[in-house]
């Protein structure tokens, strides 16, 4: 059954881990729908390798509207943590124990909306202790799946076991 997955996405994202895992949710059927602050933009990636067009503004969706939320990394989800209407969009997905996958700097988002404490993740190595703090049991794995919602991955290397995970999830 395909899946409607919001995808949380500004300048500045890590190249692969929006184009690959973005290309295996469609191969397998599913839709992604990029979203920032305002819809129409182009937003580069920071290794200049890939842009995307932005298909919705925040103030157009709501969280009802997907059955997934995927965050890629890079500096892309910094900039988008100091938006409200952004962190409240996240914090949905997790309360309402909807399917969310960040890689790398993606779990910036989650301790911003404060939807992490007591559960099990990985990120990318510099945002280990934030996510310490925020109540986040870290492991130092290739991929962390948690409570059968979350999936979490640390760098582009992890694209493959974060993937794999990910489907696996969209696929029940």
């Amino acid at each position: 059954m395909s899946k409607k997955i919001a995808t949380l996405i500004t300048d500045m994202f890590e190249d692969s881990e929006y184009t690959e895992p973005a290309k295996a949710y469609k191969e397998a059927g599913h839709e992604v729908v990029t979203i920032e602050l305002e819809a129409g933009k182009t937003v580069q990636g920071k290794q200049k390798e890939a842009t995307v067009s932005i298909d919705k503004g925040i103030d157009e969706v709501s969280p009802d509207e997907f059955d997934a939320l995927f965050i890629p990394g890079g500096f892309s989800p910094d900039q988008l943590r100091v938006d409200d209407r952004v962190v409240a969009f996240t914090k949905a997905f997790m309360d309402a124990k909807k399917p969310v996958f960040a890689i790398c700097h993606g779990p910036q988002l989650l301790i911003t909306a404060k939807a992490l404490e007591g559960r099990s993740a990985t990120g990318y190595k510099s945002i280990k202790v934030d996510m310490e703090y925020a109540g986040v049991t870290f492991k130092d794995e290739e991929v962390v799946v948690c409570g059968d919602q979350l999936v979490t991955s640390r760098t582009p290397e992890d694209i493959p076991a974060f993937n794999r995970e990910s489907l696996k999830l969209l696929n029940k």
